[in-house]
């Protein structure tokens, strides 16, 4: 993976307006991964009473990042956009904690990528949330191979 194409995905990371608002902090990538931040912070708080952040905030983290592991893959292009994305909740985010979310291509054809996450706080053997989605490719893909 380039220098140049890290530097694309952070700043496109970075220029999005609900990514600047959830505080979105790029904290790794890698060809076809990537693995983003959301600082706790009381504005994203769901439900007042226990303190827990809102599970959209926590949806477009993960839909944040899984863009970013595709734009991050070497077959992908550089453009993408979210076609389908599954989220299962498996618990509230501690409040205090920042949830991370880290995305994988498990496969990209020429026009689609498949994608996995997985949210987490600091303890990231008890998941957040998982996610699988597919997303638009504009780089064409793999090459074909001839039978």
């Amino acid at each position: 993976m380039t220098d140049n194409r890290i530097a694309t995905v952070r700043d496109f990371i970075i220029e999005l307006p609900y990514a600047r608002a959830l505080r979105l902090e790029l904290r790794g990538i890698g060809a076809g991964w990537a693995e983003l931040a959301m600082p706790y912070h009381p504005d994203l708080v769901g439900d007042p009473a226990t303190g827990v952040v809102h599970g959209g905030a926590v949806s477009a983290l993960m839909d944040t990042t899984c863009g970013g592991a595709v734009m991050a893959h070497p077959d992908a292009g550089l453009g993408t956009a979210t076609l389908d994305l599954r989220i299962d909740y498996m618990r509230g985010a501690t409040p205090g904690q920042a949830v991370r979310a880290r995305a994988t291509c498990v496969r990209v054809t020429r026009s689609i990528a498949f994608v996995q996450a997985t949210a987490f706080d600091d303890d990231a053997d008890a998941p957040i949330a998982t996610a699988t989605g597919a997303f638009t490719v504009t780089g064409g893909g793999p090459a074909p191979t001839l039978a």
